[in-house]
């Protein structure tokens, strides 16, 4: 096997496994789209390692990966809690703004993941999930709308001040 496609995937593993985690809100899930993304990167690698950036393309993978269940399943099946992670953030969030991005369409939750934790910009985000830009603006908005409603940040420094 390759050893550059090997070293790729032994140092970013972590960090792709984190990115399918915020798409998909489940860790099982995740380790999927992560798995699936890195098996077609492995039949293209000879057309991609000389890129500069391989996980550029195992990240458009994971979100095309992930659209495509949303298309085949067309229904959400929503849940009262996001299920635990299975691995430790070194940074990690508050638990209620984790639970309130679960409660979010997928679209919705994909768009503010890609627009505040990958930091893209809209056109790449809309390109990513093959929807217009101005459709990546009105789910951002109604995303964090939901969001201001369900979690407010101001809990976050209280706790943190105990």
């Amino acid at each position: 096997m390759d050893e550059a496609y090997e070293n790729f995937v032994a140092g970013r593993a972590q960090a792709l496994l984190r990115y399918g985690y915020v798409l998909t809100g489940n860790p099982h899930d995740a380790a999927d789209l992560v798995q699936d993304a890195l098996i077609k990167l492995r039949g293209a690698w000879p057309r991609v390692k000389n890129q500069t950036n391989p996980e550029g393309y195992v990240r458009t993978t994971m979100a095309r990966l992930h659209i495509s269940m949303w298309r085949r399943r067309r229904r959400e099946t929503l849940t009262e809690a996001v299920p635990e992670r299975s691995y430790e953030d070194p940074a990690p969030l508050d638990d209620a703004l984790w639970q309130a991005l679960g409660t979010l369409p997928r679209r919705q939750r994909a768009v503010l993941v890609l627009r505040y934790y990958e930091s893209l910009p809209d056109e790449e985000i809309a390109s990513y999930l093959g929807i217009s830009r101005v459709t990546v603006r009105s789910q951002a908005s109604r995303g964090l709308e939901k969001l201001r409603a369900a979690w407010d940040p101001a809990d976050v420094l209280e706790r943190s001040e105990r």
